[in-house]
């Protein structure tokens, strides 16, 4: 009976095992809220915030395969980023977290498409860090891991120095933001694994 119950468990750790994402990436601070309220059906374009003040924003890309090249269908991406004061706010009456009220989930097109349309978000108070959106992908049967900020070419605070930095993490974070009709717009694309320890 315990060679029986002996066997039994360790079937049972396999099949844990087996169901486990494999570990990508590296320390990722709180970026478990990702999956605080998560929806469970997503589209590959969300708007993030209702009414809220602020310059309009929407970016748009596609995530790739490791190659580079081929589109990446049913990829989580998730964004967060601060208000057009440099807060990550809650709403009236919100449980508050450390990702604000502005978040948001896309699931890519079979295509890899995705796009989030927000508001351009504003430098922390003591502006010394550049403005930025802070994404986090998740990837069937891998942890989530995060790649680099999107930031802002135009941003002062985006230095020679800061550009140094960048580790390229998904491809390179730096985008340009073109005004027309009182909306910012930008592209990114990612390549899903880039400079990503263990994957």
């Amino acid at each position: 009976m315990r060679n029986l119950s002996f066997l039994l468990f360790i079937l049972a750790s396999a099949a844990c095992s087996a169901q486990q994402d494999r570990r990508v990436g590296d320390a990722c601070d709180q970026c478990d809220l990702m999956y605080e309220n998560m929806p469970k059906n997503m589209s590959w374009q969300t708007t993030i915030g209702n009414n809220e003040p602020g310059e309009p924003m929407i970016i748009e890309g596609t995530i790739y395969q490791k190659d580079g090249k081929t589109p990446a269908p049913d990829i989580i991406l998730y964004v967060y980023h601060t208000d057009a004061k440099g807060f990550y706010s809650t709403l009236p009456g919100q449980k508050g977290n450390r990702h604000g009220h502005l978040h948001a989930w896309m699931k890519t097109s079979a295509d890899g498409k995705y796009k989030f349309t927000s508001i351009r978000p504003a430098q922390y108070p003591e502006r010394k860090i550049p403005a930025h959106i802070h994404p986090l992908i998740k990837e069937p049967g891998l942890t989530l891991y995060w790649i680099d900020e999107y930031l802002f070419d135009d941003d002062t605070l985006v230095t020679d120095e800061v550009r140094r930095h960048e580790q390229k993490r998904g491809g390179n974070g730096i985008i340009h933001l073109t005004k027309k009709d009182g909306v910012w717009r930008g592209s990114r694309d990612i390549v899903l694994g880039m400079n990503i320890p263990n994957y």
